[in-house]
């Protein structure tokens, strides 16, 4: 064994007793937390907006601080850009992480310095809790890939900006910088498909151990990499042992994965965001990941049956249940107020607390990590219409994961025409660029080459109301589900389809 994998056997040991501490006090150490923060900020202007002098309990700061999202939070968030410090934190944000938005463009999510630490770390410890379990730390002596975003930063108001993964870029530890690919230059190629290209020529004759990043990017570069080397991932790399992932749902890819790598190996899924890094899977053997409690994030939590009542419960740590949906809610050391970050997580332990993400608030397609909503579904069929001679009246949204003929991926959009464009190709095409402008998850992916433009299946005209009356929810306040991120949907329409 070598040095470092020694020494990071004993970081590993002591990480877990930390860790341990907070895990085994859950309802105090979020107690803590709520009243560092609310202590921390009662001189902010947001503090002095809602009085977080007169809190000192939960209670308070649910009567007082309302749910909010993002649109809610933006004038806030506008002063800081505008030149303004202490209004959501004491200090100005030291990044803004820059994220596709829903109404009015994109989101710039503050990061401070107190939280880009606890992203940091939890980084870290997720990988030392792998090490503490298995016993398995050679792997650090190898070459460790990070796919991700460039680490090229904007400004906005003085603050630099950029996506979350190009900022953490720039807190990879000095101990890991002599083992981490692509170099910092690859890493700053704006257009993946050179990026993978260039990517695989750096790492193609190493020694890869460790491989980061969203599912669908990696899968990208496996299939590169197999069809330009002509073997198995895991022949390539014969000390390949990890994979480390976030953002979607592994499940679907397991088993392409497997078969590019030709075995299997141990996974490790994380759960960050521009918001705040929320859990970790701390276990090869126990599902779910890991709460963080003691990270900064005051966490509280909505029944997602109930998330859309006039007055919501508004649960603690304290008060929840296995196997019920929540609405995430959080309050962090970023200013972030009872914000609402939209994934609804179940529980699957109490003890520890472990979380599955178990999907979005709202109806959503994020099959690979494109996050898109109605309003931008909406938006985009609208301009259509407006520039074509179609009449439309109702449709749906789906993923198409597994297309046959070996093509790539694609959104199907199922259309009941009233009257179908002379020209399918252009709406198509003038629905899909909407869609590219408004969401740049789904522009990035269609530039990666890693989903097509999107198709449009016909449906006879009355079929959404035959398909309405089959589910048993034809007229009254029922609606077509806009989109969604299976095919339950998509696949119930199929007797509808021209």
């Amino acid at each position: 064994m070598s040095l470092k994998a020694f020494a990071a056997k004993l970081f590993a040991k002591h990480i877990i007793k930390k860790t341990a501490k907070w895990a085994n006090d859950p309802v105090n150490t979020q107690k803590k937390v709520f009243q560092q923060l609310i202590s921390t900020a009662k001189q902010t202007q947001f503090g002095k907006d809602y009085n977080f002098e007169s809190i000192d309990n939960h209670k308070e700061f649910t009567k007082k601080v309302p749910v909010r999202d993002y649109e809610e939070l933006k004038h806030y968030v506008e002063e800081i850009i505008n030149g303004k410090n202490n209004v959501l934190w004491p200090e100005k944000p030291v990044y803004f992480a820059k994220t596709s938005g829903t109404t009015s463009g994109a989101k710039y999510i503050p990061i401070t310095k107190e939280s880009i630490k606890y992203q940091v770390e939890a980084s870290r410890n997720a990988i030392l809790s792998y090490i503490y379990e298995t016993g398995n730390a050679n792997f650090v002596d190898g070459k460790m890939i990070f796919l991700q975003g460039s680490p090229i930063l904007e400004e906005k108001g003085g603050i630099k900006l950029g996506r979350l993964s190009g900022i953490s870029a720039h807190y990879v530890p000095n101990y890991l910088q002599k083992n981490r690919l692509p170099s910092w230059e690859t890493n700053c190629i704006e257009d993946w498909e050179t990026k993978v290209d260039k990517v695989i020529e750096e790492t193609e004759d190493q020694n890869m151990t460790v491989i980061a990043g969203i599912p669908s990017w990696v899968q990208m570069y496996f299939e590169k990499l197999t069809a330009k080397s002509g073997k198995k991932v895991g022949e390539l790399f014969k000390n390949f042992q990890l994979f480390i992932y976030g953002g979607v749902n592994y499940e679907p890819y397991r088993a392409k994965f497997e078969g590019l790598i030709g075995r299997k190996v141990d996974s490790i899924e994380l759960f960050p965001a521009s918001e705040g890094f929320f859990a970790y899977q701390d276990s090869q053997t126990q599902e779910g990941m890991l709460l963080l409690l003691n990270s900064g994030i005051f966490y509280e939590f909505i029944r997602a049956d109930a998330f859309f009542d006039e007055n919501p419960e508004r649960l603690t740590i304290s008060e929840v249940e296995k196997g019920v949906d929540y609405a995430l809610i959080i309050s962090t050391n970023a200013g972030l107020w009872a914000y609402n970050i939209g994934d609804t997580v179940r529980f699957v332990s109490l003890n520890p607390y472990r979380v599955v993400v178990s999907g979005r608030i709202k109806h959503f397609i994020s099959a690979f990590g494109e996050h898109v909503i109605a309003k931008e579904v909406e938006e985009a069929i609208k301009i259509a219409i407006e520039q074509t001679d179609a009449l439309v009246n109702e449709f749906t949204v789906a993923p198409q994961t597994s297309p046959n003929n070996g093509e790539l991926p694609y959104h199907e959009w199922f259309i009941e025409f009233e009257k179908p464009p002379s020209d399918i190709a252009k709406f198509s095409n003038l629905m899909d660029k909407s869609m590219q402008k408004q969401n740049s998850y789904y522009l990035d992916l269609i530039d990666g080459n890693i989903l097509q433009p999107l198709k449009v299946t016909k449906i006879c005209v009355g079929g959404f109301q035959d398909y309405m009356k089959t589910i048993g929810k034809l007229g009254g306040q029922n609606k077509v589900q806009r989109l969604s991120n299976d095919r339950r949907v998509a696949d119930a329409l199929t007797p509808f389809q021209l």
